[in-house]
């Protein structure tokens, strides 16, 4: 299957002179750093707020590793001997521990609510990061890439950070102070019952990191299949006519239930895998209970500890654990969030278009010269497209581009905008190397017109002037005129206030061709590119068309990328491709004279 600009699949190969890009991927591989500190460096932007949500996560934890100790003080206060219960004392500690478990909890809910915030702002910066760097990305990488998947990464997987930031981080925040603390604090009470822990410490880190080792993998593959099926959806949405004129509903249904059982399975086999880690982890947090429970009863009858501060060490103890467990039930959450953050990550290390070389000039009062000489290009490695291609395009001269789909009309006008750099060769506009040239004024040189339209929700008023937000409704309406659309345009009821709805579905095909024709020719550009671009009109409104943008664009220079033949008998000449290379060149009865490969083109689409 050909990509939208007739690009076959598969990444394109590294261009020659110095002019080319290499694979994003590798270069993703070869760039790749931590993925934590990535993200860390973007939370690093909001450095008051972490500070501050670090500051909560402390007192918070730190009231409530203060409940513990009152607890035993309390239970030692009433185990005095019988009768000699000191209860004030006791009312007191419980009250301190009321009072500090609510400071807890109110510390707890502030933080929460700040790490809401933090999270959103981290991940507002990430998609508008993500979507700024789509921009700066050459055309060969959509190309190579379904728009389903990068529209998943920047949803769902942004989406997924997003949760972990504000949900796993504070609960990893939390549990983080409170192993600590209750360490420390069970250190104070009796560093023999310690002991156990360097047992099952050892023994909770050795689980956890052999599951780890092998879950890790399962949710890249997750979120890689999760991409793969919005590609598919995306695709099959878009052509729900193409698929209903064929009846092909049902086997797009088995497909998509395929796509789907393959989704299912990847998060089947993540999420089972990772579940193991909580009890696992919980059956060693009980372990230490039992041995704690063991130990401290010997403690206890040897005089070595009260029974208040057994009762305490195994607060904290549960503290200690639970904290642990706790980490290792997120760790499939934290696993699921790092592989979409190393998405994310991947298509922001993606190379953006090469830079304009330093000396580059600024293209200005084109007057429309265009030649072409010994250019050999090729989107694959050893697969070339053109080879020793030539052209020379005059000022104000209509050049038209005929030959069988794959000959290589599209990849011509891809060289003449740059969004494929070539192998070999030189194009030049007014005698000027476009590669000396910066892109951004070698492109606005052009008005183009693709055989895909592409219309954005807004009025048609917007749609026409995209180019030219200053333009005024008159030159709007000329533009509309001589592109053959005013006519249907003043008979709808709010005329250029006409709201187009999402892909411009309420008008017809032609009629969205049309309105992109009135686009261009509002641009007041000295080179205009036509690749198919009246092929959803009629061909009696195709050659009105013509001839309304050949008085438009007079004194100025047009390539058309035709298949209808009739269509361009009025060039001024006729570049004939076939496998790469120009076969024949010159103007209508030239070429039919000749009785060549034009002449056989010609007389297919006639018999």
């Amino acid at each position: 299957m050909a990509a939208p600009n007739g690009i076959p699949n598969g990444a394109p190969k590294p261009r020659g002179g110095g002019r080319g890009f290499s694979s994003g991927e590798t270069i993703a591989k070869e760039k790749r750093r931590p993925i934590l500190m990535r993200l860390a460096k973007y939370m690093m932007r909001h450095k008051w707020l972490f500070l501050i949500a670090i500051i909560l996560t402390l007192a918070s934890n730190t009231f409530a590793l203060l409940g513990p100790e009152l607890a035993g003080k309390a239970i030692n206060a009433i185990g005095l001997g019988e009768g000699q219960a000191d209860f004030p004392t006791v009312y007191r500690y419980a009250t301190l521990m009321i009072l500090f478990y609510i400071a807890s909890a109110i510390l707890s809910y502030i933080l929460n609510i700040l790490m809401i915030t933090l999270s959103r702002k981290v991940v507002f910066r990430i998609r508008k990061d993500v979507f700024d760097h789509l921009a700066t990305l050459p055309v060969s990488f959509f190309d190579r890439n379904a728009s389903g998947d990068i529209i998943s990464k920047i949803s769902y997987d942004a989406d997924t950070i997003n949760a972990s930031l504000s949900n796993d981080l504070v609960a990893i925040l939390s549990s983080t102070t409170t192993i600590v603390g209750s360490f420390i604090m069970m250190l104070r009470i009796s560093p023999p019952l310690v002991l156990v822990f360097v047992v099952t410490v050892p023994l909770a880190i050795f689980l956890s990191k052999s599951i780890s080792t092998r879950i890790q993998p399962l949710f890249r593959v997750r979120s890689r299949m999760l991409g793969a099926l919005n590609g598919f959806v995306e695709e099959m949405i878009s052509g729900q006519k193409t698929l209903k004129a064929y009846n092909r509903e049902s086997q797009v249904i088995d497909r998509f239930a395929t796509e789907n059982n393959n989704v299912c399975e990847a998060y089947y086999r993540a999420d089972y895998y990772g579940s193991i880690m909580g009890p696992c982890v919980n059956f060693v947090n009980n372990l230490s209970m039992s041995l704690i429970s063991a130990l401290g009863a010997m403690l206890y009858m040897s005089g070595s500890i009260l029974v208040g501060d057994i009762a305490s060490f195994v607060l904290y103890s549960r503290k200690f654990s639970g904290p642990i467990n706790e980490i290792a039930n997120l760790y499939g959450e934290l696993q699921s969030a790092l592989a979409a953050a190393e998405r994310i990550f991947n298509l922001l290390d993606e190379e953006p278009e090469k830079a304009d070389s330093e000396d580059a000039e600024v293209l200005t009062d084109v007057q429309g010269d265009v030649v072409i000489k010994d250019v050999d290009f090729g989107y694959l490695p050893d697969k070339p497209v053109l080879t020793d291609f030539h052209l020379n395009a005059p000022r104000g001269s209509l050049i038209a581009i005929v030959g069988p789909t794959g000959a290589g009309k599209t990849t011509l006008i891809n060289m003449l905008m740059r969004f494929y750099d070539i192998d070999d060769g030189s194009i030049t506009v007014d005698g000027k190397d476009i590669y000396k040239l910066t892109r951004d004024s070698l492109r606005l040189s052009y008005s183009m017109v693709l055989q895909d339209t592409w219309l954005f929700y807004g009025t048609i008023y917007d749609n026409i002037a995209y180019a030219r937000p200053d333009a005024t409704l008159e030159e709007v309406k000329a533009a509309a005129k001589a592109a053959k659309i005013d006519d249907y345009i003043m008979s709808l009821p709010q005329g250029y206030d006409t709201i187009l709805t999402d892909d411009a579905s309420n008008i017809s095909k032609g009629q969205k061709q049309l309105l992109t024709i009135a686009r261009a020719m509002l641009v007041n550009s000295n080179m205009l590119i036509l690749d198919e671009a009246t092929s959803n009109v009629d061909t009696r409104t195709e050659v009105k068309i013509q001839q309304a943008m050949r008085e438009l664009m007079r004194d100025k220079t047009c390539f058309v990328v035709a298949h209808r033949l009739s269509t361009i008998q009025h060039a001024d000449q006729i570049l004939v491709i076939n496998e790469g290379k120009v076969v024949e060149s010159g103007t209508h009865k030239e070429l039919m004279a000749k009785r060549g490969f034009y002449r056989k083109l010609y007389d297919a689409q006639f018999e």
